[in-house]
């Protein structure tokens, strides 16, 4: 019989082994879409998080209320309940940046990273894994999107959090805050996972 993991299991494994964007290639739209500055990417990120840790921890107390034929429906009630608090929230708060990321904060109830960890963890075991499982999950998914946007942001515009890091000489790559950019920084950073999961297994099996 394969055991649970526990809650320090689920916990570490959402950072890295089963990070969100670069092992289970989940969330790519954000990902792409709001990753062409840091304070835009922490915001989605925060977001994520707080949907995320408020989902699993719902669901995972009305459990074994949960009708199969009618799971699906309640994540997605559950789910579209906390984005709308961080959606007025951000919009109460944080005005421009509401402007700024659009759509993509409401776009969080068809987030496939939340929807998979609801099914495969909140749904099935304790509330304490299943927060565990979310804070792991959002710290990777914040960890991939902060990655991606430090390298878009600084290439892009010489800047980090809106500060310049880089000298004034220094030519902007502007395609780097373009779409482009963000397939193509996307590209490179899962092929360097990749590459580093790979050596690490080799590394393993020669010990």
């Amino acid at each position: 019989m394969v055991k649970d993991p526990t809650p320090l299991e689920r916990f570490i494994q959402g950072i890295i082994p089963e990070n969100p964007v670069y092992r289970q290639l989940l969330g790519l739209c954000p990902t792409l879409a709001v990753t062409n500055n840091m304070k835009a990417a922490m915001t989605m990120a925060g977001a994520v998080a707080f949907v995320l840790l408020g989902a699993n921890i719902l669901t995972s107390l009305i459990r074994n209320l949960l009708k199969p034929h009618l799971r699906i429906v309640i994540f997605t009630l559950t789910i579209a309940t906390f984005v709308t608090i961080v959606d007025r929230f951000i919009a109460a708060y944080m005005y421009t940046m509401s402007k700024s990321l659009g759509p993509y904060i409401p776009l969080i109830i068809v987030n496939c990273i939340i929807i998979a960890r609801c099914e495969v963890c909140a749904s099935r075991q304790s509330v304490v894994t299943a927060g565990a499982d979310a804070i792991g999950q959002s710290l990777g998914f914040g960890l991939a999107l902060a990655s991606i946007a430090a390298v878009r942001e600084i290439l892009g515009t010489g800047m980090f959090f809106g500060l310049r890091v880089l000298p004034l000489s220094w030519p902007d790559w502007v395609i780097m805050v373009l779409p482009p950019g963000a397939f193509f920084t996307l590209g490179l950073l899962l092929g360097a996972v990749n590459l580093m999961e790979s050596n690490r297994k080799k590394a393993s099996d020669k010990g």
